[in-house]
């Protein structure tokens, strides 16, 4: 089966069409191996979401020290093993409980890329390479270092903007590393910044200060944005996406909660299974769905272009470049990735979309040959 054509979207959850793993192009019994392993394989996070000393795991698991690892915002018990595999749109596959809410971490980050390309299709971002400063959203990008920062610089995580937000200081991630051969104990340590655009860091202070300068363009809660223009015209249902507890900003005279990049500290996005199936569906369709153009063509091309600072990064999503993060996938290949692991693969030359929750870290890349080697067509 080569990669589909099919304009196929799903109806609801009770009509989204199955098909015959052989006629979508697996082996039936090598494909009931992915839930095997997936569930021999399941994250190590206990299932509170809290260490037995009472430490988040969101924050231990990157062994962050008092004060900057205290939650500020809400945390949800974490469900089992969950997955679902696609393939021209219809389901080929799924295991576990596909409709239970729950946390996704950094996952959250791909959707803020989403809203990006919205924001510049409406003309709310005229350039990327437009300095933040310019907009004047508020005192966060003054002084000659953050004054030359971009959107640019923001998607792709080489801003290095400097200050603190929600209480956390940018400091808390500098040299945080994130990836392949990722190594963390560092992590924490000052250093001097960079210029702008010239030096990749996965740092959550400053995911969460594009979250708030893309509140700040739309004027609107971006969870709002985000129901409107995304979520109920794909039909993705019982999600939720949480700031902190002193995350609120007043805009016109309103107060909104400007949501976080991920759930380092609590927050974050609370999604079922299903529902990033069709979000990943969505990306894989370059933004169309039932006739409409919900995310412009062009920006998914954009959001998929390597970052020069770190080829495996685009904007706000992991991309396989040579096939140096996942090599079990084909380079053409992308990624939603949030801790525990939360994982969305993408590859439309394939026709394919996996969601898997809860897989131990150091077996997604397994998880994902299981899947390969389940297919007879490729």
């Amino acid at each position: 089966m080569k990669a589909s054509t099919t304009s196929y979207v799903p109806g609801d959850l009770a009509s989204w069409e199955s098909v015959d793993p052989a006629e979508a192009g697996f082996d039936p019994g090598r494909l009931d191996q992915v839930a095997e392993f997936h569930r021999a394989n399941e994250s190590q996070w206990p299932n509170s979401m809290y260490m037995p000393n009472g430490e988040y795991v969101g924050t231990a698991y990157i062994e962050e020290k008092p004060p900057h690892n205290t939650v500020i915002g809400p945390v949800k018990e974490r469900g089992g093993p969950a997955g679902m595999i696609l393939r021209g749109g219809r389901i080929v596959s799924h295991w576990g409980d596909i409709e239970r809410p729950d946390m996704t971490f950094s996952v959250a980050k791909s959707f803020l890329g989403v809203l990006a390309g919205l924001a510049v299709e409406r003309g709310l971002i005229r350039s990327l390479d437009d300095r933040v400063a310019d907009y004047a959203l508020d005192d966060g990008f003054e002084g000659p270092h953050n004054s030359a920062i971009t959107w640019r610089h923001l998607l792709q995580q080489t801003s290095e903007w400097e200050g603190t937000l929600w209480s956390k200081p940018d400091s808390v991630d500098r040299n945080r590393q994130a990836g392949p051969g990722a190594v963390n104990t560092a992590k924490g340590d000052d250093r001097d910044l960079s210029a702008p655009g010239t030096h990749w860091e996965y740092n959550d202070v400053r995911v969460n200060r594009l979250s708030l300068s893309l509140l700040q363009v739309f004027r609107e809660p971006l969870d709002e944005v985000l129901e409107q223009s995304i979520m109920t015209p794909i039909g993705a249902t019982n999600w939720v996406w949480h700031g902190y507890h002193n995350s609120q900003v007043v805009i016109d005279g309103r107060e909104m909660t400007s949501v976080t990049g991920g759930s380092h500290w609590g927050g974050g996005f609370q999604i079922p299974t299903d529902a990033l199936a069709r979000f990943g569906l969505l990306v894989s369709r370059k933004g169309a769905w039932n006739g409409q153009q919900l995310i412009p063509a062009t920006w998914i091309d954009q959001m998929l272009e390597p970052c020069h600072a770190n080829p495996v990064y685009g904007f706000m999503w992991w991309l396989n470049t040579d096939r140096k993060l996942h090599p079990s996938a084909p380079a053409t290949s992308f990624f939603a990735l949030g801790a525990g692991s939360n994982v969305i693969w993408i590859d439309p030359e394939l026709d394919i979309v996996m969601v898997a929750r809860w897989v131990a870290k150091d077996k997604v890349d397994a998880l994902v040959g299981t899947v390969r080697a389940a297919m007879t067509d490729t």
